[in-house]
């Protein structure tokens, strides 16, 4: 190399912009580029436990839960909508190859370049990871475009009890990437991340897990902190007229996604290891170990917010969980997470809860059925709501598209 095309190392990486999407290519033949991801990734085709990318939905909606989930917030720094564009088309790319479990390329043999890929994930599988994208009210104000946004695309109101961190409010996309592996989640969202840092800086963003026994045919229900199953009620997987009734958006551009909400949840979890069981149960309206409605058997027995105990009181109490939301009438898929932070340095308590994820057609449904819940539920003694939003997970992406082509295809 001639000493007018020779760069220093640290000169390479400031006119790279390592993590950003741009192009080096001059006259020192070196180059890294999101072009090295399109076409020189491995293709692994023995991968295990993988998840389809393309399809009529996103992925990490029905999908069977998996045991972990990193869930991000993003915000713009830019309003330039061909940028943005070209951030979801190499998402894209990116994505199929995270969710295949393949490198994102192989590692270069000119070590004074950073690896496209970080090499975490090394050596694991696909561990069944979903990668799920969307955007918030807020991102179609960003870009100029507010005549695209779906009239019912509303934010949340302000709910009773609601005590919320402007830390975790807010953003314009989020990424959702859920797996068994919590490295390989910690993996696609780095990569993700660090490819677009020009475009995109990260709002906020929680871990989270669920347990159950996968050796089961039908795993049981995941357990939250508070020990009760959590998910008992959602919409079966292979229903499609109710998911299509419930969870998926049937209108214009947006048609085959649906509506998330994220809530972030602090558990006292102290307090209600201070309660007793039969409060606990009354609390949420049904037996702990059982999963089942108060009075009776079976956890996925009908509940009959109307029975009643040989002494006439009603089995399930008119402020329990249950109850309230029964009485709201609507249906939701929830695809919750807890999650541990260690310690409240204030308090010397457990900083440990749930991070509520809940999908649906509208973000009527939910707003219906928190503000059912209100001031009157029995559970509100034991959490409180610290993370709140509402964003439009994009429709599937058919092979050959990308990720939000209906919206753009709309510019």
């Amino acid at each position: 190399m001639t000493k007018e095309n020779s760069v220093s190392r640290r000169d390479f990486l400031k006119l790279a912009s390592i993590g950003g999407a741009g192009v080096l290519v001059g006259s020192t033949g070196l180059g890294t580029s999101l072009y090295a991801l399109n076409h020189f990734g491995r293709d692994n085709q023995h991968s295990k436990n993988k998840v389809n990318f393309y399809g009529k939905h996103q992925s990490g909606i029905v999908t069977d839960v998996q045991k972990h989930v990193y869930f991000v917030v993003l915000e713009l720094s830019t309003d330039d909508v061909q940028q943005v564009k070209k951030m979801f088309q190499d998402w894209t790319t990116q994505s199929v190859k995270l969710m295949n479990g393949d490198v994102l390329a192989e590692t270069s043999k000119n070590t004074l370049l950073p690896s496209v890929d970080t090499g975490e994930a090394v050596g694991l599988d696909a561990s069944r990871l979903t990668l799920t994208y969307g955007i918030s009210a807020e991102f179609f104000k960003k870009l100029g475009i507010e005549h695209l946004k779906p009239k019912d695309f509303v934010d949340l109101p302000h709910f009773p009890k609601d005590q919320l961190n402007p830390k975790y409010t807010g953003g314009h996309i989020f990424i959702q990437a859920c797996s068994d592996d919590p490295q390989v989640n910690f993996h696609a969202v780095r990569n993700l991340v660090r490819a677009s840092r020009d475009i995109i800086s990260m709002k906020w963003s929680q871990t989270g897990f669920n347990s159950y026994d996968e050796t089961k045919k039908t795993p049981d229900t995941p357990r939250n902190l508070f020990s009760f199953k959590d998910g008992t009620g959602n919409p079966k997987f292979k229903d499609t007229e109710t998911l299509d009734c419930f969870v998926f958006i049937d209108q214009d551009w947006a048609k085959n996604g649906s509506y998330l909400v994220v809530r972030r949840i602090q558990m006292h979890i102290e307090t209600w290891d201070r309660t007793s069981l039969e409060d606990q149960e009354r609390t949420f309206g049904r037996h702990r170990d059982s999963g089942a409605p108060i009075g009776m058997k079976k956890e996925y027995d009908e509940i009959d917010i109307k029975s009643k105990n040989d002494k006439g009181e009603l089995n399930i109490p008119e402020d329990s969980h249950v109850h309230l939301a029964k009485k709201a009438n609507t249906t939701i898929m929830r695809r919750s997470f807890s999650y541990s932070d260690g310690i409240n340095e204030a308090t010397g308590t457990f900083d440990a809860g749930l991070l509520f994820v809940s999908f649906q057609k509208s973000p009527e449904q939910f707003i219906k059925l928190q503000s059912m819940m209100g001031r009157v539920d029995r559970l509100n003694e034991y959490i409180t709501h610290r993370g709140s939003g509402v964003f439009l997970a994009f429709p599937g992406i058919k092979e050959g598209g990308y990720i939000g082509e209906a919206l753009f295809n709309r510019l």
